[in-house]
């Protein structure tokens, strides 16, 4: 692995840290709505409550937006499968309706796999958190900008920098 494909790994592996880029959308058509009604049923909650709720699932894996979540609000209250709740200050908490109970029922098998596919992502998520990995690999990077921003590497050290990166890659891809 050369030094540039390595910052380019690097880079990408820190593109999947929470709060940046996703590489797709979580929820196809109607699936978020569907989510967001099974969490309202289980309890009244607001739309900050609902992404947060959607956010503990997965991990920090995935967060709706509220420019998706609070449209569908809407579109769920004025389906009448919830309905708004008294609630103090400007928050809108919702509640979920008769009809969002039996829209829910109609839809279990689709709702059980959607709750299955945030609990998923948030043990894949669990097993694979690698922050310590990534310091690791920061550090690394940044003593290999800093060796090669010198400007004073010859070809032979830096096949041998090239050789101690390929090596420790070899050696993590054996580990049990």
């Amino acid at each position: 692995m050369d030094v540039e494909r390595f910052f380019h790994w690097v880079e990408r592996l820190n593109a999947r840290e929470p709060g940046r880029g996703r590489s797709r959308r979580m929820f196809d058509g109607g699936e978020l709505r569907l989510v967001l009604l099974k969490l309202i049923a289980d309890e009244p909650r607001h739309g900050y409550e609902l992404i947060r709720a959607i956010e503990e699932m997965t991990g920090g894996a995935y967060a709706p937006s509220p420019g998706v979540v609070y449209p569908t609000l809407t579109l769920l209250d004025e389906m009448g499968l919830t309905q708004e709740q008294v609630s103090d200050g400007a928050k809108k908490r919702f509640a979920v309706t008769d009809a969002g109970r039996a829209h829910l029922t109609e839809n279990s098998e689709a709702v059980d796999a959607l709750m299955a596919r945030l609990a998923a992502v948030g043990a894949h998520r669990e097993r694979t958190d690698a922050a310590p990995v990534r310091r690791a690999m920061g550090n690394l990077r940044q003593a290999l900008q800093d060796r090669l921003g010198r400007g004073d590497l010859s070809d032979d050290t830096l096949h041998d920098v090239v050789a101690l990166i390929d090596a420790v890659a070899q050696k993590i891809e054996r580990l049990k």
